[in-house]
């Protein structure tokens, strides 16, 4: 009996081996990514996603070794890439997201910062498994018969088929359309573990290819009702306040509102941010809600108030769609439209997408003399001087898009940000972004003033708001420190992912603060309002007319105000006390109401339908 012991242990030490270095690497991961203890549910489900692999092993006889080896390295391989994107994006990596991976040459040195040694622990095994092979070749190995192995085979699969199979439905009774809307990832990758969630988004994927599918006529018609409900208007605040006069937005790196009236060391972080603020209509309550798509989600959310991709960039995903964005609506409205950026015309597909939207021109890096860099590219102080010089040519009226870009992430080039005290943050994340967002502040002051000085406020309305983070999560203690947090939950965190915006109005008209809940998403229909717009196919809402304060994120958090719902916990929280609050039916409606947004938002872009809905006039 020993002897038949010690043989089924050699004949199968390799598999043994296999489950328990994978096991171990996918818990690890799982701990990582998931705010409380794993669950024993989770262990299960993590458990059974290995079982299909090992079914297949057992049906092997001389290639065994390496399969199984291979299998290891691609495994520890896609969970090194796997906590590399979580770091940066807060998020599981997807397939779509993969092709976007071009993306990564222009922001390196941003993923070089979050990448430690300790991220590739899960390949130190790939190394050991040399010898093991060899010693592994050394043994005498008595196979099973083919019919003994098919029935390992067949049995094991089943086992993980079938705990795969009852841990999937649990979810789906939990949170219907998740699966197939794949719009929570973090969520199922702490409920079912992260192979589980990989093959899943492969289902997905493979099984759905988007463009060339069918829509229902039923569900077109649902999507027309649901859209005719969105715009009817409440109220005519500020209506037609922007005719004829010139639109200037500008869209501000990782400018986040903790920053805004703020000092460190006794220095004011954004002197002239919060000069402009006091003489503009402010919002004090405005999210980002970008997803994978990071800056380009910002623009595309506020050029069509649609919701980003489900995964991957919009930018690159729907690049051939029709659009009703604001280039468009204000070509048709006869003004002159152009998007600035000093970097790249390539990066983040800009240079096809801008057609896409309708901009006449887009002046890119080559369009500006680079003559003094700061930062990923051309300084801030460059860009915005030489932009002013071309909005002067510009035939009135216009409506102009800028992103600036010198206080991107990792924030490190503090010798171009100049001198700053950050006292005790000397030499920290945190204390390198103030340098950069002072920097970036200085910057635009100085821009605001020049349009000031050269009579252009007089005709114009001007948009500034942040794009999205500055601080990742993964530094978010020293975010805390600086505020002085004591409470630190996920409501918290979500609390300071507000950005600044504000509208300034010739003659410094309806200043003041607006405190409704709004976000990225509600910037066209805003300004659609003041410049009598024809929108019809925007999920956001004009803020200055609205009797709700609903805001949806790309993976399904959501808030009205009152209660905040973050989705990768499945958790209510009580904004007023900061406490987590039970479930109730209405919570429940209201949740799988947001889901359907994100998916007829998902419709109108996957299917082209705004393509449709015009052709059909």
């Amino acid at each position: 009996m020993r002897n038949r012991t010690k043989l089924i242990f050699l004949n199968n030490v390799d598999i043994i081996i296999f489950f328990i270095l994978v096991t171990a690497k996918l818990f690890h991961y799982a701990k990582i990514i998931s705010p409380y203890t794993i669950q024993y549910n989770l262990k299960l489900a993590i458990i059974a996603s290995i079982l299909p692999i090992i079914s297949i092993a057992f049906i092997l006889t001389k290639r065994r070794l390496v399969f199984l080896y291979i299998a290891d390295l691609i495994l520890s391989s896609l969970l090194v890439v796997d906590m590399i994107y979580f770091k940066y994006y807060k998020d599981i990596i997807s397939i779509r997201a993969i092709s976007n991976s071009v993306l990564l040459s222009g922001v390196t040195a941003s993923v070089e910062q979050l990448i430690m040694p300790s991220d590739f622990i899960y390949l130190v095994d790939v190394a050991i498994l040399f010898p093991l092979i060899i010693f592994r070749k050394r043994i005498q190995i008595k196979h099973y018969s083919s019919n003994v192995r098919i029935s390992l085979f067949a049995l094991v699969v089943a086992i993980g088929i079938i705990i795969d199979g009852l841990s999937i439905s649990s979810l789906n009774k939990q949170q219907p359309l998740l699966l197939t809307t794949m719009s929570n990832k973090l969520y199922i990758a702490n409920s079912l573990g992260v192979l589980n969630y990989h093959m899943l988004d492969l289902y997905n994927f493979s099984s759905t290819s988007i463009k060339n599918t069918k829509i229902s006529t039923q569900r077109i018609e649902e999507i027309k009702a649901f859209l005719n409900k969105e715009h009817i208007k409440v109220s005519e605040n500020l209506s037609g306040e922007g005719l004829g006069k010139n639109l200037i937005v500008i869209q501000v790196e990782a400018l986040q509102q903790f920053v805004i009236n703020s000092e460190v060391n006794g220095n004011i972080i954004t002197p002239n941010l919060n000069r402009w603020i006091n003489k503009s209509l402010y919002f004090d309550n405005y999210f980002y809600q970008v997803a994978a798509g990071t800056t380009s989600d910002a623009e595309f959310m506020s050029m069509n108030s649609l919701y980003p991709a489900e995964s991957g960039a919009a930018y690159y995903v729907y690049v051939g769609d029709t659009l009703e964005s604001s280039p468009k609506l204000f070509n048709n409205k006869g003004y002159y439209t152009a998007a600035m950026h000093g970097y790249a015309e390539g990066f983040w597909n800009r240079e096809s997408m801008y057609k896409t939207e309708g901009f006449k021109n887009f002046y890119g890096e080559h369009s500006y003399n680079i003559n003094e860099t700061v930062g990923l590219g051309l300084s801030d102080k460059s860009f915005l001087n030489q932009s002013i010089e071309k909005i002067k040519t510009f035939k009135q009226p216009y409506y102009t898009f800028l992103i600036t870009l010198s206080s991107h992430f990792p924030f490190n080039d503090t010798k171009g940000y100049g001198n700053f005290d950050v006292g005790k943050y000397e030499n920290t994340l945190l204390g390198d972004y103030l340098k950069g967002i002072h920097y970036t502040d200085e910057q635009l002051g100085n821009f605001l003033d020049k349009l000031e000085q050269e009579g252009i406020m007089k005709n114009s309305i001007v948009v500034v708001y942040g794009d999205h983070y500055a601080i990742p999560n993964t530094d978010v203690s020293q975010l805390y420190e600086f505020e002085n947090v004591t409470e630190q939950t996920d409501l918290t965190w979500y609390m300071y992912q507000k950005v600044p915006m504000f509208i300034h109005f010739p003659n410094d008209n309806h200043k003041g603060v607006n405190h409704t809940y709004s976000g990225q998403m509600d910037l066209l229909p805003t300004l659609a309002n003041m410049f009598n717009l024809p929108i019809k196919y925007t999920f956001g809402k004009d803020i200055m007319n609205t009797n709700t304060q609903y805001i949806l994120f790309r993976e399904g958090s959501f808030t009205d105000g009152k209660v905040f719902y973050i989705s990768w916990t499945n958790t209510y929280y009580d904004i007023a006390t900061g406490k987590t609050i039970a479930e109730t039916s209405e919570l429940k409606m209201k949740k799988e109401e947001i889901l359907n947004d994100l998916s007829y938002s998902d419709d109108i872009l996957n299917h082209n339908l705004i393509k449709k809905f015009e052709g059909s006039k």
